[in-house]
């Protein structure tokens, strides 16, 4: 009998394999970018065509490769990266020697490269797999990859591509992404007529070049906002950027993860800032952030995918709680501290749609243009120009504004001292250099959700007994799985008992709680326990609890208060951590310094 299994050939083996490393224009560009950072180089140059259809060009000023270098470059699994045979000592973002022999497999490859000490460059080609034998070129130190007519080897992988403003898009993200990881290096791309990226190299300290770098990649206002963020366990290190809460965004699309350099997207670690953030945000808001996480090599798998954007962790927990504490220590930190886009937005809605302008006004007067004559313009000068004192006898009649209780001097406080509450919701204080406008409920939310909390972290959580049970009923499934888990559930306040085949009788809840709806908390803790399978959402449905009950319990807008309450709600902010915002994130405060209203009012 004929053998029913054969052995592809290796032109059919390259393709199939390109598929998992190549997947878009992206990838080639991403790969190839890696290639020149492992390379050591200190400017990396990018240029992409037709979305990288036509053209996808990298080049590099790094170390460079002599022709028997180049020969091997383009073999399956070859690589200059992996010095022994230890997948777990993995130093350098490559090490799989599958990238350029993938991309040759489905485009035209040009490699054209020169070692610094070299006195001439050597270019090889791979059209389809097909290599063609090194010959010399004329090239500058470094490396040139040029890949041609992307996927003309696999025609059907062209039509899952999308437009090519949609492709070029991802590839910025790879280049920011990669930018961020090494910002000693200098970046650019650009679609051969306009430059998309463009980042010099940054100086000063690693954190001094990280910040510089962010702030050119995710704006201003990341850097303004932005937590520093340093911490250790062990042997893993933890550094970064996270901006405040009331910067955010609807999407996680602007939270960077960097683990020994390489950018990496794991959802252990999105979910470990979800937790960081949980008492600061709503549950459809995200955190700015840039992290960067350092450990020895052995700690880590990263051959997970060829992609390598995925990692496992020998010690998940460890990198977790890390992330978590960090985060949490460095928003207690900030104090009261709010983002200063709420103060940006603030001027903006006050500043006028139009500049005014600026010179001599022209005055129409049926359709012509006219000047002011002789001596007019003094006279409109003289007339708003303000008066001296003494001639506005109304004002000076009326009875001088009584100073607010307790008066204070606004440059001893951050916040300043009160001077006024307007619509009986928003207090008006006076710092050093400016305004500060404060919603009073949303500020005395927080405040009161803080010793909520604190309560809870020093007396442990406590009970009250119903005066009459509640009595719940359920589904048997549901049933089973409160009781089973009842014990647990009563360590966190929760005392309930079955109550025949589909019922639960409630005879404690957490004194937190209140008149709270027992009946919805019992049912929802049911639905939590199905999808989650343990007790802790318990402790989460509670937070979620504190926060409506502090909700209530707050200063509602609408309530006349009096200066001494003003001053001491301002006092608590100061003091209380987190109060730049509310449970869900919004700002509790807008801050206007005074050169900025000089400005809308045209005195700058």
């Amino acid at each position: 009998m004929s053998a029913m299994i054969r052995r592809l050939p290796d032109t059919l083996v390259n393709r199939i394999a390109a598929g998992e490393v190549v997947e878009r224009p992206a990838s080639a560009v991403k790969e190839l970018v890696e290639n020149a950072v492992d390379a050591g180089a200190k400017r990396i140059d990018v240029v992409m065509r037709d979305g990288g259809r036509a053209l996808i060009s990298v080049t590099d000023d790094g170390h460079g490769m002599a022709p028997a270098d180049l020969t091997l470059a383009v073999e399956r699994h070859a690589t200059s990266k992996l010095p022994g045979e230890d997948l777990l000592d993995i130093r350098s973002l490559g090490f799989r020697g599958e990238a350029l022999p993938s991309i040759g497999a489905v485009s035209r490859l040009t490699l054209t490269s020169r070692p610094a000490e070299a006195d001439t460059a050597w270019c090889l080609a791979v059209a389809g797999g097909a290599v063609t034998p090194p010959a010399p070129a004329a090239a500058e130190p470094g490396t040139t990859v040029e890949v041609r007519d992307l996927f003309f080897a696999t025609p059907a992988r062209l039509k899952f591509l999308k437009a090519a403003r949609t492709e070029f898009g991802h590839a910025v993200d790879v280049i920011h992404r990669l930018a961020m990881a090494h910002p000693e290096i200098a970046f650019s791309l650009s679609d051969g007529q306009r430059v998309a990226v463009r980042l010099g190299a940054t100086t000063g300290d690693l954190f001094a070049r990280r910040l510089d770098r962010l702030s050119q990649i995710m704006g201003r206002d990341f850097a303004a906002n932005a937590l520093r963020v340093d911490a250790q366990r062990e042997d893993i290190t933890l550094t970064g950027y996270i901006g405040l809460p009331t910067l955010n965004r609807r999407t996680a699309s602007h939270q960077f993860f960097f683990v020994n350099g390489r950018p990496v997207r794991d959802k252990q670690l999105f979910g470990a800032v979800r937790g960081a953030y949980m008492d600061f945000l709503a549950h459809d808001r995200h955190p700015l952030l840039a992290l960067f996480i350092d450990l020895p090599p052995t700690q880590v798998d990263v051959n997970v995918h060829p992609a390598k954007t995925e990692v496992r962790f020998r010690e998940p927990g460890m990198v977790r709680g890390l992330i978590v504490g960090a985060l949490k220590q460095a928003l207690a930190d900030a104090g009261h501290r709010s983002a200063t886009s709420a103060s940006t937005a603030a001027l903006g809605a006050l500043r006028p749609a139009t500049a005014p302008p600026t010179g001599p006004t022209p005055w129409a007067t049926g359709g012509a243009r006219h000047h002011p004559g002789p001596g007019l313009r003094e006279r409109g000068a003289l007339y708003q120009a303000p008066p001296p004192v003494g001639q506005l006898p109304a004002l000076e009649a009326a009875p001088a504004a009584a100073a607010p209780a307790g008066d204070e001097t606004p440059v001893d406080y951050p916040l300043g001292a009160a001077r006024a509450q307007v619509h009986a919701t928003y207090i008006v204080a006076q710092s050093a250099d400016g305004i500060v406008i404060v919603d009073q409920h949303a500020a005395h939310e927080r405040l009161v959700y803080e010793d909520m909390k604190a309560a809870m972290a020093a007396d442990g959580i406590k009970r009250q007994i119903l005066l009459i049970p509640e009595v719940v009923e359920l589904d048997e499934p549901a049933v089973d799985r409160l009781v089973q888990r009842q014990n647990e559930l009563a360590d966190i306040g929760l005392v309930l008992e079955g109550f025949g085949a589909g019922a639960v009788v409630v005879r404690e809840v957490p004194a937190a709680i209140g008149d709270s709806d027992v009946q919805g908390l019992v049912r929802d803790l049911a639905d939590e326990l199905t999808e989650m399978g343990e007790a802790l959402a318990v402790r989460d449905k509670l937070a979620d609890i504190c926060g409506t009950m502090a909700c209530h319990g707050a200063v509602r807008a609408g309530r006349r208060l009096s200066p001494a309450e003003m001053n001491a709600l301002l006092r608590q902010m100061e003091a209380t951590p987190h109060s730049g915002q509310c449970n869900h994130g919004r700002p509790t405060y807008v801050e206007l310094k005074l050169a900025d209203i000089e400005r809308l009012f045209g005195r700058r």
